[in-house]
């Protein structure tokens, strides 16, 4: 997928915690009377802190947090000062009082607990309970015990950066609705989330709602100054929903959900390419990042869509013209190589090597394109890399930057220096199977008059012979294995890419079927048919 917490006391008085998994009743005024352990050791302990380090430990820390001391909460963990300040905004900003926690059974140095409080507001009171989780380690300087510091020990929704707060809510409620009359709620379709919350944001107010009160995530402004939604967790004073119509499709959506939940770190997104419009969007991910429209990874071989039709349109290559595929080929002293297992071809085509994949056959075609070929394409046929798309909640519009030396030639193979989200995908799959860029959109552009970013898109001749590979790659090349059976007019392009710091290849894979276009990224997750085909697979059977 991603400011500041504010400082102040945790009000409430919690009541005495009752044992569990072996932890007994704790002893509030001894806990918080202890030094924290930084007076003079007996002697200095190394190695993982042992079973009943991590009860010692774990039992001040919640003690002193259910006392509402956070001051003495934050010393009992590796980073106080972030621990402070969050604990203290857990009771002054998020109003969070009466907190009782039980540990459950520990799993060596991880403790699960549960946490049960009460959320308090200008009259009004709704009680809390939610389960979390904190890790014991040993302090890298003090060698004590100390709890390993994440926001997420606090609330399992939190992330590096957020607080919580109470009050009046940001924005008033809506109730999406998909193209089919369903209303879409993020108890059926878990991966909507950060798209309900962005909704919400930008349309609660258009939609004739009106806001309440809630306990909410306030998440940390990104880079780029903007502000992403609030997520509520608990609704005090209800408002009233404003209905919004979307353009997903509930069963695509279900269908998306159902594949992504088989693989970590996995995303999809699919949409109609007749009209742009955005069919599906999920996410199965630990950190909540909406990876499908923000996520910002090379896509590896999936890119050959577009150098292929750089290099037609180009003139450079036809499908059928030559396209030799040595086992390696170099670019400015740097050495690229095919997946071990691919024979090379000195008399393949261009269909052949992009059925096939082919890395050295596109590599070699690096001096004959200008550093800016790919940028132009990438712009001015498929609507990339130019941030004017205005989908109806924040996306990434791809990056194919101009390129010199080795860099030309890994981004030709969708390496170096480009970056694409699943979303950019699904719409490049879409441009080469219509021929036409239409700018992908989630709430309709009438609703809020805005104008779509516009590009040229592609000639019929360079569409026939697009489609043509890609219906080849699906039919009996590297696509074969996971679109096997699947009827009508059928075109896709696997992709692996390289991540620095992974010991395996982001999975990728694009691919069409009818009036649906799918892309996929399954990150650490191996070639493009091992994870993020069956996906994408998975989503064109079922999305209609």
């Amino acid at each position: 997928m991603r400011g500041g917490v504010k400082g102040a006391v945790i009000g409430g008085v919690c009541a005495v915690m009752l044992g569990g998994a072996g932890y007994g009743a704790y002893n509030f005024l001894h806990a918080l009377s202890d030094d924290g352990g930084t007076g003079v050791a007996a002697s200095v302990k190394s190695g993982p802190p042992d079973g009943g380090e991590v009860k010692d430990a774990t039992g001040k820390f919640f003690a002193a947090w259910g006392k509402g001391d956070a001051a003495t909460a934050a010393s009992y963990t590796n980073y106080p000062e972030a621990a402070r300040r969050l604990l203290t905004a857990y009771g002054d900003d998020a109003h969070i009082t009466k907190v009782r926690i039980t540990p459950g059974t520990a799993d060596g140095r991880t403790v699960p607990f549960s946490v049960r409080a009460t959320v308090s507001y200008r009259g009004r009171s709704e009680p809390l309970h939610y389960r979390t989780s904190l890790t014991v380690v040993r302090g890298a300087n003090s060698h004590r015990p100390l709890v390993d510091w994440r926001p997420s020990v606090v609330h399992p929704r939190l992330r590096e950066g957020d607080t919580l707060v109470t009050g009046a809510a940001a924005a008033p409620p809506i109730e999406a609705v998909g193209r089919e009359g369903t209303v879409l709620t993020e108890e059926k379709y878990p991966s909507l989330g950060p798209v309900l919350d962005e909704l919400r944001k930008r349309y609660g107010d258009k939609a004739g709602g009106r806001a309440g009160v809630e306990l909410a995530v306030r998440h940390e402004a990104g880079a780029d100054g903007g502000q992403a939604a609030d997520t509520p967790l608990l609704t005090l004073v209800k408002g009233r929903a404003g209905r919004l119509t979307t353009t997903l499709g509930a069963s695509a959506q279900a269908a998306a959900e159902t594949a992504v939940r088989k693989y970590t770190d996995a995303s999809v997104v699919a949409v109609q390419p007749s009209t742009g419009e955005i069919l599906a969007v999920a996410n199965h991910r630990s950190d909540g990042f909406d990876a499908a429209l923000l996520g910002e990874r090379a896509p590896g071989s999936t890119m050959k869509i577009v150098s292929a039709a750089a290099l037609i349109d180009n003139g450079l290559a036809t499908a059928n013209g030559p396209a030799p595929c040595p086992a390696t080929a170099v670019s400015l002293s740097q050495t690229f190589h095919n997946l071990k297992d691919l024979r090379p071809d000195e008399h393949a085509t261009l269909s052949d090597s992009f059925a096939r994949s082919c890395n050295t056959a596109f590599v070699k075609f690096a001096d004959e394109v200008r550093p800016d070929t790919l940028t132009k394409e990438a712009e001015e046929r498929f609507g990339l890399g130019r941030n004017d798309w205005r989908i109806g909640v924040p996306s990434f519009d791809g990056r194919v930057p101009a390129a010199g030396g080795s860099d030309k030639a890994a981004g030709l193979i969708g390496q170096g220096q480009v970056q694409m989200s699943p979303l950019n995908m699904a719409s490049v799959t879409a441009t080469a199977m219509t021929g036409a860029f239409r700018q992908p959109v989630l709430v309709p552009l009438e609703l809020d008059h805005r104008e779509p970013a516009h590009a040229r898109g592609l000639p019929s001749g360079t569409v026939a012979q697009l489609r043509g590979m890609m219906n080849r790659t699906a039919r009996s090349g590297t696509a074969a294995a996971v679109m096997a059976g699947m009827s009508g007019d059928i075109g896709a392009k696997t992709g692996s890419a390289e991540a620095a710091g992974l010991a395996k290849s982001d999975s990728w894979f694009a691919g069409y079927r009818g009036d649906v276009a799918a892309a996929a990224l399954v990150q650490d997750g191996g070639h493009g048919i091992d994870a993020a085909g069956p996906i994408v697979a998975s989503v064109l059977r079922n999305a209609g």
